[in-house]
């Protein structure tokens, strides 16, 4: 519940910014309320992140206005906005790995005597703080690197509370979370607007924003285009507001027919995970694997695909048969590709340009005599930008400007040009935006359409039943059979899914 007041405890007044010929705010206003949580809605490129920027003292307006508490707020940067109550929670958590978790939280604003650390200090409001989010069960002296990516945020969130934090940003803060921790963190916040905080939470996950925000702003092309209370909002029209049009088919389909097996797994199993795997996959389907997180899902993908050891089982492509998958170099030659649930760290060379992301995987082809065939290259990148649809500046533009959606379709690209046939997707639409997830979703019905076979790991379950042919659960590394999709729904999958546990 807003304050009774109704006076805001941050305004922004518009805020405009430009990057050379990019203008990313437009005139942007917005209140945040004490003891209220304000989602911020927007596709990727949309504003949100360089708002959040504005706020947190990281970059400048060029015009527009702050106001906090009553007062003006102009931050010098993020640590000033820190000393001012302004915390920012980032999806990419900033946690040094190998301090404990009382050296992080106390990491910039440590207390001091004479030239010497006030440990005892440290400690008492270190628990304190972790008391306030009722998790005293986070150790101070825990190397924070050792909690899981739950605790981790915990750990921020503690940091920010020892700042004296009165405004608290979430940034996509769910993305890499599991089900437990994301309910445990939900839990969180409603114990932060219980104390008075103001709360903006952007968040890609429209039902996740339903269930933990008062009211919304939708941000597109820098501009807030819609906003209001959440309660009684229709989602259909939030995702409206956002894509600049109404977007009919939220899981598009694509006609297409199943033909012959491409990929047989059988006895699948793993140096730990997956215990045991069989499984065929024929060309023209999509075929989900559904699971909770740890359960095996991404180390069966790395194990087919030659990047984790196979302790026994047969993986057969194409109807040639091994023991072992071999290096991925001989995986990507049988026709095999993967798209890692990683991009930033595994999938893409964030500092390197779309044409170099795009062909990295088959660079012999423009290999001659030592040389690099270029001006065939930069045809190449070119011809599958257009047809992946990636939005950029060229193909020399660096593909870590890009947004997230881009850039998972550079990553796409990437296999479809190195002419893979069996496409190992994992997690494909993770941190991208709605719009950008519907094309994502047709991109993968049209390739299974012409011929490609997919094999495709989501922990978001309409994705699954709205993009597949079969669906398959793993539960403790053990997969089971695939059933076709009209089979299943949301709770028969989470049953599954959970069923092996409870019963082993």
């Amino acid at each position: 519940m807003a304050d009774a007041s109704g006076i805001p405890l941050l305004s922004m007044r518009g805020v405009a910014k430009r990057f050379g010929a990019s203008q990313a705010l437009d005139g942007v206003s917005i209140d945040l309320y004490p003891g209220e949580v304000h989602a911020l809605i927007g596709e990727n490129g949309a504003g949100k992140s360089t708002l959040m920027k504005v706020l947190s003292g990281a970059c400048r307006p060029d015009l527009g206005s702050m106001t906090l508490a009553g007062d003006p707020y102009a931050p010098r940067g993020p640590r000033d906005a820190l000393s001012r109550g302004v915390a920012m929670i980032y999806q990419e958590l900033a946690i040094a790995p190998h301090l404990t978790v009382e050296a992080n939280v106390m990491l910039g604003q440590e207390r001091t005597r004479l030239g010497l650390l006030r440990g005892k200090e440290h400690r008492r409001v270190v628990r304190e703080a972790l008391g306030l989010l009722d998790h005293a069960d986070i150790r101070p002296d825990a190397i924070a690197g050792g909690l899981s990516v739950g605790a981790q945020q915990l750990v921020e969130v503690a940091r920010a509370l020892v700042g004296d934090a009165r405004v608290i940003v979430f940034d996509e803060p769910t993305s890499s979370l599991t089900e437990r921790d994301a309910g445990r963190l939900f839990a969180v916040i409603d114990r932060l607007r219980a104390r008075g905080l103001a709360i903006a939470y952007i968040s890609h996950f429209l039902e996740e924003v339903k269930r933990v925000a008062r009211r919304y702003t939708v941000l597109r092309d820098g501009r807030a285009v819609a906003g209001g209370l959440m309660e009684g909002a229709e989602l259909r029209a939030i995702i409206a507001a956002m894509v600049g049009r109404d977007l009919t088919e939220m899981f598009p389909r694509v006609p297409r027919q199943a033909g012959a097996p491409v990929l047989d797994l059988h006895g699948l199993s793993g140096r730990r995970l997956p215990r045991r795997a069989d499984l065929q996959l024929r060309r023209g389907e999509v075929l989900g694997v559904a699971g909770l997180v740890g359960a095996g899902r991404t180390e069966l993908l790395r194990a087919v695909f030659g990047l984790d050891e196979v302790r026994e089982g047969r993986v057969t492509v194409h109807g040639v048969s091994g023991r072992s998958s071999g290096s991925p170099g001989d995986r990507i030659a049988q026709g095999l590709g993967l798209l890692s649930e990683d991009r930033k760290a595994e999938g893409l060379a964030l500092g390197r340009s779309v044409e170099e992301n795009l062909t990295l995987s088959a660079l012999g082809r423009y290999s001659r005599l030592g040389w690099l065939r270029l001006r065939g290259r930069r045809a190449e990148a070119r011809h599958w930008m257009e047809a992946m649809r990636v939005r950029s500046t060229g193909p020399d533009q660096r593909v870590g400007a890009l947004s997230g959606g881009n850039q998972q379709k550079v990553a796409l690209a990437r296999l479809l040009h190195q002419r893979a046939d069996v496409l190992l997707l994992d997690e494909p639409t993770r941190g991208i935006d709605v719009g950008s997830k519907a094309e994502i979703y047709r991109m993968i019905g049209e390739l299974a359409a012409g011929g490609k076979a997919v094999l495709m790991v989501s922990s978001y379950l309409p994705e699954l039943l709205g993009v597949c042919d079969r669906i398959a659960v793993m539960s403790r590394g053990v997969l089971g059979e695939a059933r076709p999709v009209d089979r299943w729904t949301e709770h028969r999958i989470m049953e599954e899914a959970t069923g092996r546990l409870a019963g082993a």
